[in-house]
């Protein structure tokens, strides 16, 4: 069983679907949806708004785009929140007040910290929904891809407008992250039959018994950028298209349209694709049934003697569970130097980068020391030891 789409139809519902129902799947020609690049780096801007502690999310985003943040100075991150046991965000935020790190690597790790502050402040004054176009927006993400050269760059693109689209049909930020995380814990069974999701241009050569042709709708298929561009010559190579699919099938095939299509969060009006016209009637069993809104409509066709309408659930609906709660115990760590000790005005130091030095001034786990050959440096104590 396969469900063949046309390039560029977002596949995110039909995922979400097929893994609520329980029905294994496959994705040819590509990652799944949350597994993509562009999808994992926005939500890792998500997941460090909503939870300044995700260290592995925060180490994802934190170079990307590029902010001349080098190997060095994440090193220098790393290594402060491993002895003081901290968050990589709260290193990072303390070691922006010293000179540990090159002045432009911190200036450039100052602002970015400043903007999860600002992003995090949003969070109970904005909608979600706008919260991830300002953060996709302000990060320059969305600019890196708008610039970017690489021929998949604009279906990154509608990517990441999909992925806020489906922000919409969550109450919040945090909700819609759990979401995530239980849909991308669903294991793929190994050698276990699934359902087939691609291209309609990746299934020229093969063949499946049932064949799901979703989206033939004026706009989509044949897509109008297509028809803008191309003219005639466009319609029929997506004409060819629609044969494509519908001989991919050996007994059956399922074309269906929506009357009405949600679309970067907006409802709008569809119409039939004009090739559901160009079907031979007496291979065609026309089933019609109300759609989502009053007036909408929906056709199946199946092309056998065996041929049925397609009775199972509705493409693009999902049934939100509770997700189930972990019980924990809340404990708080400490920080410490690793001299083992406070350090006091006037007391001799050694640290590994500025060398030799005196302590000046002690201001909680940040001293202002006068070092031999590197000058006064603020640092933090725990990258000093004792001499």
């Amino acid at each position: 069983m396969a469900v063949l789409v046309r390039a560029g139809f977002q596949t995110r519902e039909f995922e979400e679907r097929l893994m609520t129902m329980g029905l294994p799947y496959r994705v040819v020609g590509g990652p799944r949806f949350y597994e993509r690049q562009e999808i994992r780096d926005a939500l890792a801007y998500f997941r460090v708004v909503a939870q300044s502690g995700d260290d592995l999310a925060f180490e994802r985003i934190v170079n990307v785009p590029k902010r001349g943040l080098g190997k060095a100075s994440l090193q220098t991150v790393h290594l402060l929140a491993r002895r003081d046991r901290l968050p990589l965000t709260e290193a990072a935020a303390r070691l922006v007040e010293t000179d540990e790190l090159r002045p432009a690597a911190r200036r450039a790790l100052a602002a970015l910290i400043a903007d999860f502050e600002r992003w995090r402040g949003h969070l109970a004054t904005e909608s979600h929904v706008e919260l991830a176009k300002i953060i996709l927006d302000e990060s320059g993400y969305t600019a890196m891809w708008k610039d970017s050269r690489a021929p998949d760059a604009p279906g990154r693109l509608e990517n990441l407008k999909e992925l806020v689209a489906a922000l919409g049909e969550f109450d919040s930020l945090p909700g819609f992250l759990e979401h995530v995380s239980l849909v991308m814990e669903v294991d793929e069974a190994a050698g276990e039959d699934k359902v087939t999701l691609m291209t309609l241009h990746g299934a020229k050569g093969l063949e499946f018994d049932t064949v799901f042709l979703p989206g033939w709708e004026e706009g989509l298929f044949p897509h109008q950028r297509a028809l803008d561009e191309g003219g005639l010559a466009a319609l029929e190579e997506e004409r060819r298209l629609a044969y494509v699919g519908l001989t991919r099938a050996r007994r059956r095939a399922f074309i269906s349209f929506a009357a009405n299509r949600r679309v970067y969060g907006h409802w709008q009006s569809t119409l039939p694709s004009r090739f559901v016209d160009e079907l031979p009637p007496d291979t065609v069993q026309r089933v019609e049934a109300p759609g989502l809104f009053a007036g909408g409509s929906a056709a199946t066709g199946g092309f056998s003697d065996a041929a049925a309408p397609f009775a199972g659930p509705s493409w693009g609906f999902r049934s939100h569970r509770a997700a189930p709660s972990i019980d924990g115990i809340p404990y708080q760590t400490s920080s410490r130097n690793s001299a083992g000790g406070t350090f006091d005005a006037g007391q001799r130091v050694f640290h590994q980068k500025f060398g030799y030095g005196r302590v000046l001034r002690v201001d909680g786990d940040k001293l202002e020391i006068a070092f031999e050959k590197a000058g006064t440096k603020k640092v933090i104590d725990s990258f000093v030891e004792a001499v």
